[in-house]
């Protein structure tokens, strides 16, 4: 038998008040990709229709400065709700402690690392 309390007994137990800031971020990144996605999509099309996506008329494409902003808007969001949705994903079917925080760290990293390596893309493309 203990002498605490029911509230000292579920302290740390509880939230950890960062599922709020989570969830708002998951909403704010789907928010901003739609109309992301709904530019790229039209401007690949056009681009095909015009051009049949010859390497030149794409990096005359991606040398604009709003297009190259744009598509670089797309992949930080892009690549940061997949973070969110992924860490939702491990913390909710990854049980054991050790497993969940090596998932996380590696699925994290690769993202970050595949981010990178899109953003220098599209700024090599675009700055050449």
């Amino acid at each position: 038998m203990s002498i605490r309390t029911p509230l000292a007994r579920a302290r740390g137990l509880g939230s950890a008040k960062d599922g709020t800031h989570h969830w708002w971020m998951q909403r704010v990144t789907s928010v901003a990709l739609v109309p992301l996605i709904l530019w790229f999509t039209i401007s690949v099309m056009v681009l095909v229709r015009a051009h049949d996506a010859a390497h030149g008329a794409v990096q005359s494409w991606l040398g604009n400065p709003v297009n190259a902003g744009l598509m670089i808007a797309l992949l930080v969001a892009m690549f940061y709700h997949a973070k969110l949705g992924a860490q939702v994903i491990i913390e909710d079917y990854v049980h054991p402690e050790s497993a969940k925080i090596a998932a996380l760290l590696v699925v994290q990293f690769l993202l970050f690392l595949l981010g990178a390596i899109a953003i220098v893309a599209v700024l090599k493309i675009a700055l050449a």
